[in-house]
């Protein structure tokens, strides 16, 4: 496991969420800095005031949606390097396709059901854990 803090920052407009994500790693808190942004021009002023190690991102969202987000990072150098998960309810293989032709990291479905959600987000985090990152 990784000695620093892991910097995530999740992108999602939906409280209920947000919550369930915190909720789900409640146990491990301490071993992530989580910041939180409601949409893609948040997550950029986010971005800029502390660069994270990992972004989970949510598609459906008003102002910039994810992709219009992906779009616009990875025309930024100074971003590449950051791993994107997207974290959605979309399976519209259309949305996929247009993800990974984009550059992410990987594709999660939020599934219904609380005990599967956790499941994937603490195997997400624990993946990530045991990545390197560039020091910014």
């Amino acid at each position: 496991m990784r000695t620093d803090k892991l910097k995530i920052l999740l992108v999602e407009d939906d409280r209920i969420e947000v919550l369930k994500l915190k909720r789900s790693i409640a146990k491990d808190l301490d071993n992530y800095d989580l910041s939180f942004a409601n949409n893609g021009k948040e997550a950029f002023e986010r971005i800029e005031e502390d660069m994270p190690n990992l972004i989970l991102l949510d598609l459906n969202m008003p102002d910039t949606n994810g992709i219009e987000f992906m779009q616009i990072m990875k025309g930024r150098d100074d971003l590449l390097h950051i791993p994107v998960i997207i974290l959605t309810t979309s399976n519209n293989e259309k949305d996929i396709h247009e993800c990974y032709k984009l550059g992410i990291a990987g594709y999660v479905l939020k599934p219904l059901k609380y005990e599967e959600y956790e499941e994937k987000i603490n195997a997400i985090f624990r993946y990530w854990s045991l990545n390197e990152f560039l020091k910014y």
